[in-house]
């Protein structure tokens, strides 16, 4: 208890260097919830035109644990409730991701999830139809 004011803010740096490096380099990611009034070691995020399954599946091969929903719902493939009562779609609820910091979470660690998720969501999204008639759509427009 006596360390926990430092430890909070300390992961709240590391939450806020990690949402942060997830909105700069990966295009069409939505933060869910408020940027800061969070818990310190809680990011979710929903990752547009792909389901978080597929990238939960590549970040445990690269070592990283996430969910795609709740704590109360993991394991189940529905969205988040909660997510879907904030007003998200289903679809964009469908791409959440949740990563949870802890004790032993290091600088490096955000730095390595965040190159990890870059190539993931790049990869997930070269071979998605719902990127692809994003792509198309946008081409359209333009």
């Amino acid at each position: 208890k006596a360390d926990l004011p430092e430890e909070s803010q300390r992961l709240a740096n590391l939450r806020d260097k990690l949402i942060q490096g997830i909105l700069d380099k990966i295009p069409d990611v939505v933060l869910n919830g408020h940027p800061t009034l969070r818990l310190p070691h809680n990011v979710n995020v929903s990752v547009k035109y792909l389901e978080g399954e597929s990238i939960l599946l590549n970040l445990d091969r690269m070592g990283v644990a996430a969910s795609s929903g709740s704590a109360c719902t993991s394991g189940s493939l529905e969205p988040s409730h909660v997510l879907l009562a904030m007003g998200l779609s289903h679809e964009i609820a469908h791409g959440s991701l949740r990563l949870t910091l802890g004790e032993e979470t290091t600088k490096e660690d955000i730095d390595y999830v965040v190159e990890k998720l870059v190539g993931i969501v790049e990869r997930r999204r070269n071979m998605s139809p719902l990127w692809e008639d994003f792509i198309k759509a946008q081409e359209r427009s333009n």
